[in-house]
């Protein structure tokens, strides 16, 4: 999984240790997925090297895909528990996302589109399945869980 991030600090949050997703947990009101912290413990957030996620619908920005410029990691300034601007609240509430969940991707298009942890049908305990939320505001179930939309990203470059 350590290959997931290309060598940048960009995204990239402090150090994280379980208190820290314990914190994260109580202030964002849901139980984090375990694959999304076993990755955020080896690296907390960053650019990943496979950016794009293949779609069976068309999308604002392309026919079959979208893509992502980093994966949020907690604390810091990117944290998806970010009190600032680049917290998943935050975000929520500039973009007018639709409230299932926790953002945790940023896309080329800086807001207009995202990627989030959907809790609608699991509750805030359970196992979240990924969402890509488009400019129509409409939850799009991508992936059952973070570990499937992590293992289907792909070079952007294979895409047609």
């Amino acid at each position: 999984m350590a290959e997931v991030f290309e060598e940048s600090d960009y995204y990239t949050g402090p150090p994280l240790d379980r208190a820290m997703i314990r914190r994260a947990e109580e202030d964002l009101g849901v139980h984090l997925p375990r694959g999304y912290v076993e990755m955020l413990l080896l690296q907390n957030g960053g650019t990943p090297r496979r950016r794009c996620y293949p779609t069976p619908f068309p999308t604002t920005w392309a026919e079959d895909h979208f893509e992502i410029s980093g994966i949020r990691g907690i604390g810091g300034d990117w944290g998806i528990d970010s009190t600032s601007s680049s917290g998943s609240s935050y975000l929520i509430a500039e973009w007018k996302y639709p409230e299932i969940g926790v953002v945790i991707c940023d896309t080329p298009s800086a807001g207009h589109d995202t990627v989030m942890l959907d809790y609608s049908e699991c509750g805030s305990e359970g196992e979240p399945s990924i969402a890509y939320i488009d400019e129509d505001r409409i939850p799009r179930r991508v992936a059952d869980s973070f570990a499937e939309f992590l293992a289907r990203l792909t070079f952007c470059n294979s895409l047609g």
